[in-house]
């Protein structure tokens, strides 16, 4: 019953970090604790299966249990999971990642490999976000919104951010209070400055302060501007202009107030230029070790035509360009293709090509007007439109079906999937493996350390038609190729019949079949002698046959 106080034995982790716990059968969530602790809580909301419940006391800590090294850790909630030794988390994320796939993928027999972790997981992140606000008091704020709360916390130590970031937050609040500087209300859409963006190049010790205002200009930032120059590594100090009444944090327009408009950083070697709005992975280490996974599942040798979907400023890319013969990459935010160019130019890259808008629109535009370019024979065109590897790295929403859908036309060897969200992760699996893909390889990454949250580079392989399909054949037919069987030359015939009238031949279906990359075996439908001379597949019934094999999922 609500308000009642239960005794727990923590016994499992939730999703969002919270702790699972029965009192008399009946299941509790707790925050704030951890596999192995016995709590005292208060049930504070209750449904009909299951309830939540209010931390109390801790009857006996949990050899699980570690000391917050952040001492707001608790209010600021971005760390949901710092009071749980890493052991248990890097465990915690693997069980996530297999749950995920079992529950919502249904793939239940897949070996989810242990998290790779971080010899020190503190200060790994490159990019930190801080709101600016006034507290009752009327003092200057500067931290962290607590969960699901626009209440700032206050906290320039992040231990999970650079230690520079906390010398230069000071610096701004000085300026603040000194130059009497006003700061942003959302209820009454007054004041001038918002938020404070810092970014950090790992390898290059670069860094870039970012003041989001409210305005066009930012009262005296001359005196900010030469204090902060004195910090080591300064090498970008830029304004971000965002007018609007609104929760998203940048607007989309940039200027310079000192130094460059971006810095740089490399991943594997690579250099990127990262401006404001630039998406760059924010743990370094990390990267470079999800990144080098990703490279080993796509097995490239140099021969290959990759596709990068969700590019980003190209880092996977360019990546990717290293072994491949081509790369095309992308990206909805044009700021970040306009990067994506740069960088490729930057690491002299002529083998990668970007294309700007949602990869669930561009795609499948890009598949139907190369689709014709094949069907007059060219040879480039069919190497784009059937790659050998796609990379995808999405959003935490996942995929949209229309994309996987083209994924599948498109018959990659090789799918290597990267996602930020193992449930969505687990539903888009699904979609694959029951239209022809095998999961070979599940690699969790870790890289948002105390955090729930957990990265996984996934590698699905295109299986043999006959693995997953069942074909009747007769036996002039059991010497098919396995693209082959996907449908009989009598089933390609029956198809285009019934949707055009028109009566196909084998020689005709077998003509089409190998200008759209499908190997026919030796000896199939060829000439008798090199001299004889066949007849050719007319347009119209070419176009027939072609509706037939994409009908039959054979391109």
């Amino acid at each position: 019953m609500k308000n009642d106080i239960v005794t727990l034995t923590i016994d499992d982790i939730g999703t969002n970090g919270e702790g699972i716990g029965k009192a008399d059968g009946y299941t509790l969530f707790v925050k704030d604790v951890v596999v192995g602790d016995i709590i005292k809580a208060k049930i504070i909301k209750e449904k009909k299966n299951y309830g939540y419940g209010k931390l109390l006391a801790i009857i006996k800590e949990s050899k699980n249990r570690v000391i917050s090294k952040c001492t707001v850790a608790k209010q600021c909630g971005g760390c949901q999971i710092q009071h749980m030794n890493y052991q248990s988390q890097l465990q915690y994320k693997q069980n996530l990642v297999k749950g995920n796939l079992e529950k919502i993928g249904g793939l239940k027999d897949i070996e989810v490999l242990p998290v790779i972790g971080m010899d020190t997981p503190y200060h790994y992140r490159n990019k930190a976000q801080y709101p600016v606000g006034i507290d009752k008091e009327g003092k200057v704020v500067i931290g962290f919104y607590a969960k699901r709360t626009h209440c700032i916390i206050d906290n320039t130590d992040c231990k999970i951010g650079s230690p520079t970031n906390q010398t230069i937050l000071e610096i701004i609040r000085k300026y603040i209070i000194e130059q009497n500087i006003s700061i942003y209300d959302e209820e009454s859409h007054q004041g001038i400055l918002r938020h404070i963006l810092i970014r950090n190049g790992y390898h290059t010790g670069e860094i870039m302060v970012c003041l989001v205002i409210n305005g066009t200009k930012l009262p005296y930032c001359e005196k900010l501007i030469q204090e902060l120059v004195s910090i080591s590594g300064m090498t970008s100090i830029m304004l971000n202009i965002n007018k609007d009444k609104t929760n998203v944090i940048l607007g989309k327009e940039c200027k310079t107030l000192w130094g460059q408009a971006y810095i740089t950083d490399s991943i594997c070697d690579i250099t990127y230029e990262i401006s404001p709005l630039s998406f760059f992975q924010i743990n370094p280490i990390q990267t470079e070790k999800l990144y080098k996974k990703v490279l080993e599942f796509a097995q490239l040798t140099g021969k290959e035509t990759v596709w990068d979907l969700y590019c980003g400023i190209g880092t996977i890319s360019l990546l990717m360009a290293t072994n491949a013969k081509k790369v095309y990459g992308v990206e909805v935010v044009s700021e970040a293709i306009e990067d994506a160019r740069n960088n490729a130019k930057r690491n002299n890259f002529n083998n990668v090509e970007f294309f700007v808008g949602k990869a669930e629109v561009v795609v499948p535009q890009f598949y139907e007007e190369v689709s014709r370019k094949v069907m007059d024979g060219n040879e480039e065109a069919m190497q784009s439109l059937n790659p050998d590897v796609v990379v995808v790295d999405p959003p935490r929403k996942g995929c949209e079906d229309i994309l996987l859908d083209v994924i599948v036309k498109m018959s990659p060897k090789k799918i290597v999937y990267v996602s930020c969200d193992s449930a969505t992760l687990a539903r888009d699996l699904k979609y694959l493996v029951s239209r022809g893909y095998e999961v070979m390889r599940v690699q969790p990454v870790d890289q948002f350390c105390h955090t729930v949250h957990v990265e996984t580079v996934c590698l699905l392989s295109k299986l043999n038609v006959e693995h997953y399909i069942e074909v009747e054949l007769s036996l002039d037919e059991m010497d098919l190729t396995a693209a082959e069987s996907k449908a009989t030359y009598e089933e390609i015939k029956a198809y285009v019949k019934e949707k055009t009238g028109l009566q196909v031949s084998n020689l005709y279906i077998a003509q089409v079949k190998r200008k759209c990359g499908i190997v026919e075996r030796v000896n199939y439908n060829l000439p008798k002698s090199e001299d004889s001379r066949q007849p050719k597949c007319p347009p119209e019934k070419e176009k027939a046959i072609i509706e037939a094999l994409r009908h039959f999922w054979m391109i």
